[in-house]
């Protein structure tokens, strides 16, 4: 289930909203329209260990 960025044409209000079908219709949740352009999203990601790399598994040479 993707979480999407709309921007609204109307109020300019920007939104996140989880859309559980390619068919559901999105509304601002500021001013109720739907004339609305789906923003990029920006993401992050977590990177754990000191390595930077790919883990070997064991550990061990």
């Amino acid at each position: 289930m993707p979480i999407y960025e709309y921007v609204c044409l109307d109020c300019e209000d920007d939104f996140e909203t989880l859309v559980l079908s390619s068919e559901e219709e999105v509304c601002c949740p500021q001013c109720g329209s739907k004339r609305l352009e789906r923003a990029m999203s920006a993401f992050s990601s977590l990177s754990v260990g000191s390595g930077g790399g790919c883990s070997t598994g064991s550990g061990f040479s």
